[in-house]
């Protein structure tokens, strides 16, 4: 996966705000968006802004950015992808830009997008993570606790998690070793039953360069309220990380 240059910001604002809850649905391609101009082609082939958002926008391009700064919520917390830019979301976007060196006061604008610009490839997900490593389960994400363009979207919400994790840590590589499940690939490796992999919310994490307790440590400034490593029971040998409802966090041998 590479970034692609920036080119000119045309697009217009569309759509509305949806509801996030695990498991929540996040199309992981909307950019309906006409060109301006016919002769100008939009800045990104996945989707384009224009302008600049602040507090009390909302709609769709809300919800777009909301996904992209979904790892930057702040320790412990999940940022809402609704479509309603409110203080969580500024303080998101503050944080996205204070991490990239960008200077920003939590409003979203051009040097803010054409950040994202450059961390996006085409197909809406993050540069360093793909769908692939997301789903080793089946190549069309049904069979889960929900239908698979929901299983889908969920999992594009967790990639942008990890790549917040991942340029905290250094932009060192993260090994995912696995994530969306269906109820019979998740019975065939004993998973719990009602286990976020099979809302595409969750992943599971070698160990890389950086180990998996300082994984799990990491994980909990990044929008992940499941975080299970080694000290909990069948996790000694991966790092799991999960969004959705509620918080859960174990790791026992990490301090967590």
């Amino acid at each position: 996966m590479s970034s692609r240059p920036v080119r000119v910001l045309v697009s217009v604002l569309t759509g509305a705000g949806l509801a996030f809850a695990a498991p929540a649905a996040v199309p992981a391609i909307a950019n309906s968006a006409p060109a301006a101009a016919a002769d100008a082609a939009p800045a990104d082939a996945c989707y384009t802004w224009s302008g600049t958002l602040g507090e009390g926008a909302s709609g769709e391009a809300v919800r777009q950015l909301q996904i992209r700064v979904a790892g930057y919520p702040g320790t412990g917390s999940q940022l809402a992808v609704d479509g309603e830019f409110g203080p969580a979301t500024k303080a998101a976007v503050q944080r996205f830009q204070s991490a990239y060196g960008l200077g920003g006061d939590g409003t979203a604008d051009e040097a803010t997008f054409n950040k994202i610009y450059e961390l996006q490839d085409d197909d809406c997900s993050p540069v360093n993570f793909d769908y692939g490593e997301l789903n080793n389960c089946n190549s069309d994400w049904s069979g889960g606790k929900v239908d698979a363009a929901t299983a889908r979207s969920n999992a594009l919400v967790t990639m942008w998690k990890l790549q917040a994790m991942r340029h905290a840590m250094g932009d060192k590589p993260i090994t995912v070793n696995g994530g969306f499940r269906s109820v019979s690939c998740n019975d065939a490796v004993g998973g719990a039953a009602n286990s976020r992999h099979l809302y595409g919310h969750a992943a599971d994490l070698g160990a890389g360069s950086q180990g998996f307790c300082a994984l799990a440590q990491a994980a909990r400034d990044h929008g992940f309220t499941e975080i299970l490593g080694p000290g909990y029971p069948g996790h000694d040998d991966h790092t799991h990380v999960a969004g959705g409802e509620g918080q859960f966090w174990s790791a026992p041998d990490c301090g967590i």
